[in-house]
């Protein structure tokens, strides 16, 4: 395992729509380790493979609700409301208020391409709406009100 270098805003990565996985080999396996590897050294609750640079629909969550590989991932419903601070490790040091669902129902595949389905709710859904924005090129900033910097 290796920490990668998470990617700033301004890289042109980040603003780029990222390719289905379908090769769930070696390379794919590494790339999960590493980005757990980086997320733990960063004290994240999530990160996109676009955030390493890598255009892949991959991302993985860690929050009180578990740990979580989401490859191909698709929000299949959602419901409800929330406003939130949010920050992200490719824009440090600025928070803004995002309005996200409540609830999610997110289809997946796991590191192996055995698909899932995750209910979440409350923190764990704003998490994986983060991250799902990053497979497209959408940064929580785009979304963001009340703008503040540390």
């Amino acid at each position: 395992m290796a920490i990668r270098n998470i990617v700033k805003l301004g890289d042109p990565t980040l603003r780029k729509k990222s390719f289905e996985v379908t090769d769930f080999g070696e390379k794919t396996q590494q790339l999960l380790n590493d980005m757990k590897e980086t997320l733990i050294k960063a004290d994240g609750a999530g990160l996109a493979a676009p955030q390493v640079g890598v255009l892949r629909r991959i991302f993985i969550v860690n929050t009180e609700d578990g740990y979580f590989e989401c490859i191909n991932p698709q929000i299949i419903a959602s419901s409800g409301r929330q406003t939130g601070k949010e920050g992200c490790l490719s824009v440090p040091n600025k928070w803004g208020d995002v309005t996200r669902p409540m609830k999610v129902t997110l289809k997946a595949q796991d590191r192996f391409g055995k698909p899932y389905t995750i209910n979440a709710e409350g923190f764990l859904a704003r998490a994986i709406c983060h991250e799902n924005d990053h497979l497209d090129g959408i940064i929580y900033i785009d979304r963001a009100e009340n703008i503040e910097e540390d």
